[in-house]
């Protein structure tokens, strides 16, 4: 954040300074007490079942130079009143973002969302400095905090929007001021709240329909929804996506470390390397890749920056445990990116054999069990399927009728990782994926513990 005086902050915020110093230096907004700083505005949200304002004496014990509140507070600190902490929050992200001239890249997706930016955090990076969307800070109270994160040594700053009801993006898409947006793909995440995939392709339409006249929104190729999200652009629109789009990845070779593609773009074609696993990867890779070259970045930079990416943990994260490779995806599911992890798990060349061990998915509703079975359905061509907790198991099902060879149901976390210790071989390959609720990362966690001792003798 751009150093700010109280009462600039308080402009920017609709509020009124009640006390304190009017002049003092605001250098970071926060709304968690516990990182409170000397030069942070904290912000006392007050929620259903907490009220920040109860950790006022903490946070100005901590040095915070300000804090924005909704009630009358005693003290000589400096504190900024408003109606709303929250809504304060919104109008203050909103009217900073209009003072910075940088230029902002919105992504907004059902599946995707955070690899897509760390990948284009990663093409923008061979040119531009960069600020990315940290976490998952991608909801109403963090896309401001992202927003508020930006100074102006950022030339670019990459930010995630995220939603799992109607009405939400619009809001986001407002404060963010998209200079080039991003819709990753329309699944079938949070259906259970939006109902269809019309509501959500509508819904998450609502960030490419904020882009100016002069803006990009770049769309997935191999998307359904693509052309209708298409209609209502203003912008310019690039689509990309793997044998198809303006941006186009084709003959895709899959490799242990990654996957080898040609990129294609008007008449260029460059030979590219992503050393992450999955074909959808290389879909996410391909539209980071046009929001670049929308911005600047040529071909064969963006391309020479992919052989360098590094995704967020949990997100088909390679780790070698005494000889056994662990996909770890655990950070969320949903069927669309369930099964898009099932066919890499699939393609990937293995010593031993292949197996997949899957939680729940959640906020699917009444489209739960067709959601899960859809998923067992695509696990026939792995050798060992292991389902963890009770709504797992219509994946359990539907994969024994799909022929999976070996099918073991497990109560928990730790019944799996019991179970995987006597089965799992060096040179075998293991998915491990659910959603964030199922705590799925307990499985690797636990077997690595487990077979540390043995990979401590083979060393030996």
């Amino acid at each position: 954040m751009n150093p700010l005086s109280a009462s600039r902050v308080a402009e920017l915020a609709n509020g009124k300074i009640t006390s304190g110093n009017f002049d003092i230096l605001i250098r970071r907004v926060v709304t968690d007490s516990r990182i409170v700083q000397p030069g942070d505005l904290f912000v006392a949200l007050k929620g259903p079942l907490h009220d920040a304002h109860n950790f006022i004496d903490d946070v100005v014990s901590r040095g915070a130079a300000a804090v924005l509140v909704s009630r009358g507070v005693t003290g000589s600190s400096t504190f900024i009143r408003v109606k709303d902490t929250l809504a304060a929050l919104t109008t203050l992200a909103k009217n900073y973002r209009a003072t910075l001239k940088c230029h902002v890249v919105g992504i907004t997706g059902s599946n995707g969302k955070t690899s897509t930016k760390d990948l284009a955090a990663c093409i923008f990076s061979s040119k531009y400095s960069v600020c990315k969307t940290q976490g998952n800070l991608n909801n109403h109270i963090g896309l401001p905090l992202s927003v508020l994160a930006i100074d102006d040594s950022h030339e670019v700053a990459i930010l995630e929007m995220g939603m799992n009801h109607a009405g939400e993006i619009a809001p986001l898409a407002s404060i963010a001021a998209s200079d080039t947006a991003i819709i990753t793909n329309i699944g079938t995440a949070h259906i259970e709240f939006m109902k269809t995939q019309d509501a959500i392709a509508a819904e998450k339409g609502e960030l490419a329909r904020s882009v100016k006249s002069d803006g990009a929104v770049i769309l997935n190729a191999n998307d359904p929804f693509t052309p209708g999200i298409a209609k209502s652009v203003k912008g310019r629109v690039i689509t990309a996506g793997i044998e198809a789009g303006d941006v186009s990845a084709t003959e895709l070779l899959t490799e242990t470390t990654g996957t080898i593609f040609s990129v294609r773009y008007q008449s260029q074609e460059v030979r590219a390397t992503l050393p992450i696993a999955g074909h959808h990867m290389v879909g996410n890779a391909m539209l980071a890749l046009a929001a670049g070259m929308a911005h600047g970045i040529s071909l064969q930079e963006g391309v020479a920056a992919l052989a360098n990416i590094k995704l967020s943990g949990g997100r088909l994260e390679s780790k070698d445990i005494a000889g056994i490779r662990f996909l770890d995806d655990t950070y969320n599911a949903n069927p669309d990116s369930m099964i898009a992890a099932l066919a890499t798990l699939q393609s990937l060349p293995v010593r031993g054999k292949r197996v997949a061990v899957l939680g729940a998915m959640g906020e699917l509703g009444e489209h739960s069990e067709a959601g899960h079975r859809r998923v067992g359905a695509a696990s026939d061509a792995i050798d060992l399927l292991v389902t963890v907790g009770e709504t797992a198991e219509w994946i359990a099902c539907e994969s024994e009728k799909s022929g999976a060879t070996q099918v073991i149901r497990a109560a928990d976390t730790a019944q799996a990782a019991a179970a995987l210790l006597s089965l799992l071989q060096p040179g075998d390959c293991v998915l491990v994926k659910g959603s964030r609720a199922a705590r799925m990362e307990q499985v690797i966690q636990q077997l690595a513990i487990s077979l540390q001792p043995i990979a401590t003798v083979v060393a030996r």
